[in-house]
């Protein structure tokens, strides 16, 4: 079994926003995020789509993302 959840969009991108990332620019529902020391990642995902745990866990290893941020 997964240590990720499922979880809202909206809450994701606030815990990005939480451990350091911030939008770099935004078009539409694609928000393009960057954070010191990483490449840019594209959150690409409206505010209520629900993320699965697969979903999660591949951000999670381009963002430094951990289930406890959530």
């Amino acid at each position: 079994m997964s240590q990720w959840p499922s979880a809202k969009a909206r809450r994701v991108l606030g815990a990005l926003l939480r451990i350091g990332w911030r939008i770099k620019r935004e078009s539409g529902s694609h928000k393009t995020l960057a954070r010191e020391g990483w490449a840019d990642v594209v959150f690409a995902f409206h505010d209520g789509d629900e993320i699965g745990p697969r979903m999660l866990a591949r951000l999670a290893k381009c963002t430094g993302l951990k289930p406890e941020d959530l």
